[in-house]
């Protein structure tokens, strides 16, 4: 019988086939890049793929690849004297020297929006939803199942 799957373990499988046309071995460096960069840095850049060098440099060694990184004109400059720290952040990431040089292609990110979590439900929806769910014997299950119902009454209402 399989167990249910978190939605995180299913991004890497899901997204394969399109980052690994870019050169991206995983969502790591994606996923992650506004921890890699900083959130300003990240609305105003995006990492677009990875060069792998053509053949390795010597057998017990490979050659790092270099990655291509989108970049608004205005802050090309800010992510070209980051380039240094950024590449450490995500060689430490993979563990090894995957990547050696950055190169800033300037033009225009795709805005999205940036992630904002909902305030906490109130606890009128609290109350509501912990009569609909009662007690049960797991008690981790029962408050996730009580935050998920005062969310999902907090979205129903009308009110503002």
């Amino acid at each position: 019988m399989k167990r249910p799957r978190a939605l995180a373990e299913l991004i890497d499988e899901t997204l394969q086939p399109v980052l690994a046309a870019q050169g991206f071995t995983s969502s790591d460096i994606v996923a992650s890049w506004p921890e890699l960069v900083g959130e300003k840095l990240a609305e105003k850049s995006e990492p677009v793929k990875i060069n792998w060098p053509r053949k390795p440099a010597s057998k017990t060694e490979a050659e790092p690849a270099t990655l291509v990184v989108r970049v608004e004109s205005a802050f090309a400059l800010d992510l070209q004297h980051l380039s240094p720290i950024l590449i450490e952040r995500v060689n430490a990431r993979y563990g090894w020297k995957a990547i050696g040089k950055i190169l800033l292609k300037q033009g225009p990110v795709s805005k999205t929006a940036p992630y904002r979590p909902l305030p906490p439900p109130s606890p009128e929806y609290m109350d509501k939803a912990q009569d609909a769910v009662g007690s049960l014997n797991n008690p981790a299950l029962e408050e996730a199942l009580i935050r998920l119902g005062a969310g999902i009454l907090a979205r129903k209402d009308p009110r503002p």
